[in-house]
């Protein structure tokens, strides 16, 4: 699409820039910072949001991981799961929205060990899954 077009045709402008802008600097943080300094950001360590959520919050929270899925998926830096979970995260977090954001662990098929995010807003896994075959070994309630 050119950018006239992008202009023309994209209902949510200053969503999907904001999103291109936030995956760029979250990825750029994840190189330069270390990931002890980016923990600090993240919420409480070891806490977890409650289970159920008010329906709005379930649109918003899908809305924008659906806008934030689609969008990584064309940025020319790479941006994986730790990268759309925080971006999502922000957009909640900006409307009240309690997340909590899980880390974890798991093997791939050559039985290396890889790393995984996802978050979750009240029953809604809204970014990385629901984190099934990875062992949970952080998580940060905000």
């Amino acid at each position: 699409m050119s950018l006239s077009g992008f202009f023309k045709h994209n209902k949510h402008k200053r969503r999907t820039l904001a999103i291109w802008c936030l995956t760029a600097f979250y990825r750029a943080q994840m190189l330069l910072v270390p990931a002890k300094k980016m923990q600090e950001n993240w919420g409480i360590s070891g806490k977890e949001s409650p289970d159920k959520d008010i329906t709005w919050h379930y649109r918003y929270a899908y809305s924008v991981a659906r806008d934030v899925s689609r969008i990584a998926d064309k940025t020319p830096w790479e941006s994986k799961c730790l990268v759309r979970a925080l971006t999502t995260r922000y957009f909640l977090r900006r409307k009240g929205i309690v997340t909590t954001m899980y880390l974890g662990v798991g093997k791939d098929e050559q039985q290396k060990m890889i790393a995984h995010c996802w978050l979750r807003c009240g029953e809604l896994y809204v970014s990385g899954g629901n984190g099934e075959g990875y062992a949970t070994v952080a998580k940060f309630c905000m």
